[in-house]
């Protein structure tokens, strides 16, 4: 961790963790602020999904992660280190795949890696076939590693991205919306590959404008809009405070619809034979006798578990791009 032990306590930041930003920003020359006051701490060990809608300041943070661009303002260390100043010290550590891989499409998926590892000064030259071969075989393109990546599919080209974010052992791998473009096949390959490598060890950020990508894969998240940061934690926390929907099951629509009305409810939906609704500040065994005493046959009755949409809904009060 260098030097990091002597600054990061007072900063109130655990010294576990692998990213952690404090006021970072980015303004770009026509005033637009892309990113604004970010604090950010990203545990060691964990997936962090780095959530929010395309232009909300993603890729704009994850630049400044890595060095390429420099904040206007604000800190950002990773694995303990400011960036970018200790960016050669720092990216020997961290795989990235950052608005999809550069690929040189003449030649062959292993000779990209090849040539990708070539120009790693850190790689030793003597173990660069073994490793290719090792990172090939673990993103499932061995078969294809000798066609020509103009051939690839995207999300063959995805995976060869990928790839070469893991030529060498990384502790931090930094994935730009890895499933962009993929079919749903695709994107269960990719999401068991960042499961696969948290389990080994090694910290995964994230970024998606995907919610249910971010619920599948993610132990933690952050949610970004429009550059600012709204909310981060454990991905079971981020949904905890807020109250699931009220799910009423019941061939009396009509009715059960109208009692939920008048018990207090709101945003009651009927749909074949279940209402939902949000509930009412109130015992929901008054809202169940209430319906009984109605006259209104009660098949089923309970809280579903709020999700992640519903919890950005509420922190932001509109709606998001689920499905992409």
């Amino acid at each position: 961790m260098g030097d990091a032990s002597a600054t990061e306590p007072e900063q109130g930041e655990p010294g576990d963790s692998v990213i952690a930003t404090r006021g970072l920003t980015k303004r770009y020359r026509g005033g637009q602020l892309a990113v604004d006051g970010l604090d950010l701490t990203v545990p060691a060990g964990s997936v962090f999904g780095f959530l929010g809608p395309n232009g909300s300041g993603k890729t704009t943070t994850i630049r400044m992660l890595m060095g390429l661009i420099e904040p206007t303002s604000g800190t950002a260390r990773v694995l303990g280190r400011p960036m970018p100043r200790a960016s050669r010290a720092v990216l020997p550590h961290v795989g990235a795949l950052i608005e999809g891989p550069a690929l040189y499409g003449f030649l062959s998926g292993r000779d990209n890696l090849l040539r990708y590892d070539a120009a790693d000064p850190t790689a030793d030259p003597r173990t660069r076939r073994t490793r290719v071969a090792s990172a090939l075989e673990r993103v499932g393109l061995t078969a294809a590693g000798g066609k020509k990546a103009k051939a690839y599919s995207l999300g063959m080209k995805q995976r060869l991205g990928l790839a070469g974010a893991l030529l060498q052992p990384r502790r931090l791998l930094v994935l730009d919306e890895p499933t962009n473009g993929l079919d749903p096949q695709g994107m269960r390959e990719i999401r068991s590959l960042v499961r696969e490598l948290a389990s080994d060890g090694t910290t995964v950020f994230l970024s998606s404008h995907l919610l249910d990508e971010i619920e599948q894969v993610c132990t933690h998240a952050a949610v970004m809009a429009q550059g600012r940061l709204i909310t981060q934690g454990a991905v079971a926390d981020l949904s905890a405070g807020v109250r699931g929907r009220l799910v009423v099951t019941t061939p009396d629509t009509g009715d059960a619809a109208r009692v939920l009305k008048e018990q207090g409810a709101a945003d009651v939906v009927v749909a074949e034979d279940r209402v939902t609704a949000e509930p009412p500040e109130r015992d929901l065994a008054e809202v169940n006798a209430a319906l009984v005493t109605a006259g209104v046959r009660v098949r089923g009755f309970g809280v579903e578990r709020a999700s992640l949409e519903d919890a950005f809904v509420a922190l932001t009060g509109e709606g998001f791009d689920v499905a992409g």
